[in-house]
């Protein structure tokens, strides 16, 4: 339950220790999990409990949770149990459209539709070690079709590396951004009015 406050709550408001931790392998497990939802829907082509699906009313909900995360959580600890609970399923609510936003931003990406996926594919490694065999023929001679596969083969796994890094880095960074976007809003409006009008928030 700690762990789950400290996730959703953030550290201006918890009073877990979860931001004296380090969080890489939730940093990985995030961007895996929102490629899932975007693989699901790209592969199959439906729905997945309506992400992706970000509308002018879904902006206007985040927007006032947003604006209200302080006045929400400021009194967090002082609450029923019930009311917690309440609190944690607004902030799973308000993560839930950050994923479907950068779902909608990401999935439009994948401009390849899937039935022509593997014929995308092997037109590109086609492609792409034949230019590196003509790049290598006045080189290498004989050897050019072999240093060129070679070569290419590398080109190929590297560019795919770096396509599956970014797939799990973009997310992760969307979802951070909101994050300390959101800290900063916090921080001023618990400076500011909070700490003033409000005292011993928590």
């Amino acid at each position: 339950m700690d762990y789950l406050e400290g996730l959703l709550l953030g550290r201006l408001w918890s009073d877990t220790d979860y931001e004296n931790r380090k969080h890489f392998g939730l940093f990985i497990l995030y961007g895996l999990f929102v490629d899932a939802i975007i693989l699901y829907i790209y592969v199959l082509g439906r729905g997945l409990l309506g992400f992706g699906n970000i509308g002018p009313i879904h902006i206007a909900v985040f927007t006032l949770l947003f604006l209200a995360n302080p006045f929400i959580c400021f009194r967090y600890y002082r609450m029923p149990w019930w009311g917690k609970i309440f609190i944690l399923a607004e902030k799973i609510f308000k993560s839930y459209l950050i994923v479907s936003y950068t779902v909608s931003l990401l999935l439009p990406r994948l401009s390849v539709k899937v039935d022509d996926l593997q014929d995308f594919l092997i037109s590109y490694l086609n492609a792409t070690l034949e230019k590196y065999t003509e790049k290598f023929q006045a080189s290498m001679g004989s050897f050019s079709t072999v240093v060129g596969v070679l070569a290419g083969g590398v080109h190929v796994v590297g560019t795919i590396l770096l396509y599956a890094l970014a797939a799990i880095i973009i997310p992760s960074l969307i979802y951070l951004a909101v994050k300390l976007l959101q800290y900063v809003w916090d921080w001023i409006v618990n400076t500011l009015v909070i700490k003033r009008f409000f005292p011993q928030r928590k």
